[in-house]
């Protein structure tokens, strides 16, 4: 039995970590994009409310890392719980996609 926990924690420790680092990145870079850039096709009202949206998830993701190293990857986190980061995500990549193909048919223009 504590060897089926053992690689339990293991494989939790394996695959959630880096999940919870690349949520991280994605959300800090997304954070980043929405801060310096004027995405001219989102309205302000828009553009703010996905920031706030991602601060949110990035609170709650670090909040999630902090609780998978003080329980030393002894737990995992519900389906339920990533699923919404995944879409924000996802949202974040389709406008981030978006802003730079903008970009660069301005350029060409």
């Amino acid at each position: 039995m504590y060897e089926s926990r053992s690689s339990e924690s293991e494989v939790l420790k394996n695959v959630l970590k880096p999940l919870l680092e690349d949520f991280q990145y994605w959300f800090e870079r997304s954070h980043n994009l929405l801060e310096q850039e004027n995405v001219t096709f989102l309205t302000d009202q828009q553009q703010s409310d996905l920031l706030g949206r991602i601060e949110q998830a990035q609170h709650e993701v670090n909040s999630a890392k902090a609780m998978f190293q003080v329980l030393d990857g002894q737990a995992g986190i519900e389906m339920s719980v990533l699923l919404p980061w995944h879409q924000l995500l996802t949202e974040c990549w389709k406008v981030s996609a978006r802003f730079r193909a903008e970009q660069l048919t301005g350029k060409e223009s």
